[in-house]
């Protein structure tokens, strides 16, 4: 029945960045590239923490789960996007709407949770070293980012669920390169204050619980590496936090723009660049974040590359 009433719109048309056909070539040539550099940022990163012994412990582990997420993220919108762009086709249908819906949410949800994960990680690394192998067991970190995943579907599923119960009976065009829940919402002709409650709550527990998850974390971590008196040791704990803090502030940054500003002051524009950020940009820059300034990662990526080199010449040597 559901699915019978829903809707008299049965596709919605994606407005993008521009009408003006002489500006999408320029907008294809700069989300491939940034969808190809995430890949391949984002990939490496994964292929470097699988592939050296040294990078097998919680903290990477994590961050190759972020990697994924951040693949996953872009990869949600971004294909859909490039695709309008080359057939010049806007349209997507009203499946395919939720369906994206869906899986950004999730996936973004997982990251917020992740982010945070990652934070308790390094407070127990750094506040409580010695118990750090016994903490941060596997089981618990295997637990912990199911747990991350288990909370993005559900949260996702609320939505999308909830979104079903709406029609739209009106215009069916997204001022968005992508199906952004609000946009929908205020899209529809039927009564949305079930959506605009659901979306509030768990949007401000979400953030409220990840961010003050963190913020704990990195206090309690900063009033540690304060207390110690050597400057290596004071060193070594900025160095490991400062790529993870980075990432972290690009990351709460684009969405408490696009979520937590008041009415009045959203922008359409302003919107979608937000969205651009924490989409194709912020992931697209994690991997480097990590890589230029996380010691441990740039050594790693130093080995790699010598064992290359040396399994090159060995090949060379051989004919």
């Amino acid at each position: 029945m559901v699915w019978a009433n829903h809707s008299v719109v049965t596709e919605f048309t994606l407005a993008g960045f521009s009408g003006r056909p002489d500006l999408q070539e320029g907008l294809l040539v700069v989300f491939l590239t940034m969808y190809l550099v995430n890949l391949m940022g984002n990939v490496g990163m994964i292929l470097l923490i699988k592939c050296e012994p040294r990078l097998h412990t919680p903290m990477y582990f994590f961050l190759s789960h972020l990697s994924l997420l951040d693949i996953s993220i872009s990869s949600s919108i971004t294909p859909k996007f490039l695709l309008s762009l080359l057939a010049g086709s806007r349209t997507i249908s009203y499946a395919g709407c939720l369906t994206q819906l869906y899986f950004y949410v999730a996936f973004g949800t997982a990251e917020a949770f992740l982010l945070a994960t990652m934070a308790y990680d390094r407070y127990v690394a750094i506040c409580n070293p010695l118990w750090y192998v016994l903490v941060m067991s596997r089981g618990l970190c295997l637990r912990l980012v199911a747990g991350c995943y288990a909370v993005g579907a559900l949260n996702s599923s609320v939505h999308t669920v909830a979104m079903l119960r709406l029609s739209f009976c009106a215009s069916g065009l997204l001022d968005h390169f992508y199906c952004e829940g609000p946009l929908l919402v205020a899209l529809s002709c039927s009564d949305t204050s079930i959506n605009d409650t659901l979306m509030l709550v768990f949007v401000s527990c979400i953030v409220g619980t990840t961010s003050m998850a963190t913020l704990l974390s990195y206090g309690l971590i900063l009033a540690a590496v304060l207390q110690t008196r050597s400057p290596g040791a004071r060193r070594k704990a900025f160095s490991t936090c400062t790529s993870h803090l980075s990432v972290t502030l690009l990351f709460y940054g684009a969405v408490a723009f696009m979520y937590m500003r008041p009415a009045s002051r959203r922008s359409v524009k302003l919107d979608k660049v937000a969205s651009m950020f924490y989409t194709a940009v912020t992931p697209m820059l994690n991997p480097f974040v990590y890589s230029l300034r996380n010691k441990e990662v740039r050594d790693a990526l130093s080995r790699v590359r010598r064992k290359a080199l040396l399994v090159c010449r060995r090949h060379q040597g051989g004919f």
